[in-house]
């Protein structure tokens, strides 16, 4: 595999568009907007807390150091411009989300709630509400492991495979990995169509929060939880 530096600036430009397109499209719709509004109003007043603040902040930098070293090192060699089939680009989005899904369910399960890494998840699990900002609210190191556990999985399905992968269909999987993980953290409450798929993800996640001993350790999907028998059921919450 070559060092392909246009595909791996074409990847971060595609993921910027998107994100910025799609934050724009998805608060045009007003019950989405409204979530928007009390989240912010919870944050605010979460934000006004010096450490938090001060959290917050350390982990925004050690997610940007992380990311700027892997686009830098490792990207180039693991995407390209290679034409493929629409189906091929699927299995490589749902691949690589799948395999940091696994990755991630074993780290969060045995490091971050076992004895290894149990003070330095603590941090986050101060939020027993969870609203947006607390998906920011992680330990540097955490963030670190989480960054690397997903960013990682691309260049190793792309060893596996044997050849790159596509710079924009791993754009599309980063923008879901980061969006995703996002929303799991966001007050919703929304239990009705079109929104009981976003309602039933936050629910799930805030069944995490309740405390340190619960289960959903998965980000993405809970299908290992289900597997490995750590399915919680949902949290229904009605403020933030």
């Amino acid at each position: 595999m070559t060092y392909d530096w246009q595909a791996a600036l074409a990847f971060v430009a595609t993921l910027i568009v998107l994100t910025v397109v799609g934050k724009f499209l998805a608060f045009q719709i007003p019950a989405l907007q409204r979530m928007r509004e009390l989240n912010h109003e919870a944050d605010a007043q979460k934000l006004r807390r010096e450490r938090f603040k001060a959290a917050v902040k350390q982990s925004n930098r050690a997610g940007l150091i992380a990311n700027l070293v892997f686009y830098v090192t490792l990207l180039p060699f693991a995407v390209s411009f290679d034409a493929r089939p629409l189906w091929q680009h699927v299995v490589e989005i749902v691949v690589v989300l799948m395999v940091f899904d696994f990755f991630y369910y074993l780290t969060h399960r045995f490091l971050f709630h076992g004895q290894i890494l149990r003070k330095v998840h603590s941090l986050h699990h101060q939020a027993h509400h969870p609203t947006y900002i607390d998906a920011l609210y992680v330990h540097p190191l955490e963030t670190t492991i989480g960054l690397v556990l997903f960013l990682g999985s691309i260049p190793l399905i792309a060893a596996l495979s044997g050849a790159p992968l596509n710079a924009f269909s791993m754009a599309i999987a980063t923008l879901l990995f980061t969006q995703w993980n996002t929303i799991n953290h966001t007050f919703v409450d929304l239990p009705y169509f079109p929104f009981k798929t976003i309602d039933k993800i936050t629910s799930l996640h805030a069944a995490h929060h309740v405390d340190m001993n619960q289960g959903n350790y998965a980000t993405l999907t809970m299908l290992y939880d289900w597997a490995f028998g750590t399915l919680e059921a949902p949290v229904n919450r009605s403020t933030p």
